[in-house]
């Protein structure tokens, strides 16, 4: 049987996945409206992250009275809007 051919979320090491939780709880701090680049999505999220849960690693994002849950993993990049 042959492995699908889908692309492996790219590695990263301690420090980035830091700064990455750093700028996700600054973010949350602020509540300001923030640009999400996710891996294996074309489109970015943009919102407000409400909520870091660290039991589950999800990220609460909500734009619009519309709630999204993004797992932490899969966040590559957080920008201002």
């Amino acid at each position: 049987m042959a492995k699908a051919n889908t692309p492996k979320r790219p590695t990263r090491d301690e420090f980035e996945l830091e700064e990455l939780g750093n700028q996700l709880v600054e973010a949350k701090d602020d509540g300001d409206e923030r640009t999400l680049t996710i891996w294996g999505m074309t489109e970015k999220v943009r919102g407000r992250i409400t909520e870091l849960d660290s039991r589950t690693r999800l990220v609460h994002i909500v734009k619009a009275e519309h709630s999204q849950k993004i797992p932490f993993m899969d966040i590559m990049k957080v920008s201002y809007v």
